[in-house]
Parts: structure tokens; sequence; C-alpha cells
């Protein structure tokens, strides 16, 4: 079983070493993991430029059979955004998705300025804030949980180089998807 591990790793100062243990856990569990650095088969042709970066993300997730995303906020309040759309493709792709996240709190509660105003929470602006008390987006959550997937969520908060929770997840997609040896 191959997995593509997205998140936001890539930003890391040594993402390579980051790719390296993610995949290790996924080989301790019988599992392939397909780090977004790696360079795919074939190599996307043309400029080494975003596009290709793009090209190359897309044929690793169509080379696997199931995602695992970290969807520990990113840069603000939520998920990284290419994180969300390689595990939004995926489930395009029809294929299982699974998460986790290194931070407690629900979406509602890190949206610091929201104020209930009788009929809903509201942020600072005045637009409606989600409190379904999931710690994502209703569609993150929500594909996950269609896809037979899990999402994890950290009970207390984690750093970028803690894979407790990762392994966690790697895990959960073999009890689901593989079966135990």
């Amino acid at each position: 079983m191959r997995i593509y591990l997205a998140g936001p790793e890539v930003f890391l100062p040594d993402p390579l070493a980051a790719g390296a243990a993610k995949k290790a856990i996924c080989a301790k569990h019988g599992m392939v993991g397909v780090f977004p650095l790696d360079a795919p088969a074939p190599m996307p042709s043309g400029p080494p430029d975003w596009r290709r970066i793009h090209a190359a993300n897309e044929a690793h997730i169509q080379g696997c059979d199931v995602l695992v995303a970290n969807l520990t906020p990113f840069r603000g309040l939520a998920a990284d955004p290419g994180t969300v759309f390689e595990l939004g493709y995926m489930r395009g792709l029809g294929r299982p998705v699974f998460g986790y996240t290194h931070v407690p709190h629900d979406y509602r509660t890190r949206v610091g300025e929201a104020r209930h105003d009788g009929a809903a929470w509201r942020d600072a602006e005045g637009l409606e804030v989600e409190d379904f008390g999931l710690a994502e987006n209703l569609m993150l959550e929500g594909a996950i949980a269609a896809s037979g997937g899990v999402l994890l969520r950290a009970e207390d908060g984690l750093g970028w180089q803690d894979l407790t929770l990762f392994e966690a997840c790697v895990m959960a997609v073999r009890r689901k998807l593989v079966g135990e040896l």
C-alpha cells in the first residue's frame, strides 16, 4: 500500500529528514510512504518551477492508494491550503483520506475574536464561524469520514517534529485498509 504524505513538512528547515522519518514509519508498518519532494517516475518535463512541482505532486497522488494529511494549522488558523488541495484531489479520485492535527482546539475556538450574536458565532468582520466542534472545516472532516478515514487530534499541543499522531494515523490506515499481519 502506497501512502501519500501530505502536509506542510516540505517547509520545515530539513524537509528531507522529515520525509525520511515519515517514510520509515510507513515501512515499519509494511507500507510505502511517498513524500511530496520525492522525484516521481517519470519526472514531469518542463521548466523547474511551480508548475513542475504541482505536476509532480499530482503524479504522486495518482500513484498512491491512500493519503495521510497533516492538518495542523499552518501560518494561520487552518490547515495548509496545498495540503487541503491534495486531500480533496485524492478524495476526488475516490480513494481514502486520513488526517491528524497537532492542535487540540476546534476551529471555532481558534478564531479568537469570534463572538456569539445570539444566532451564530461571528468573527471580527461579522462573518459566520463554523461551530461543529470540529478540528477543521466541515468539508475536510466530512471528506475524511466519507472515505472511511479518521482524523486524529492531539490532546495537548504537539511540535512540528512530533510523529506520534502520524504513526497512529498510519496504524489506522493499516487496521482499516490492510488488516493486521
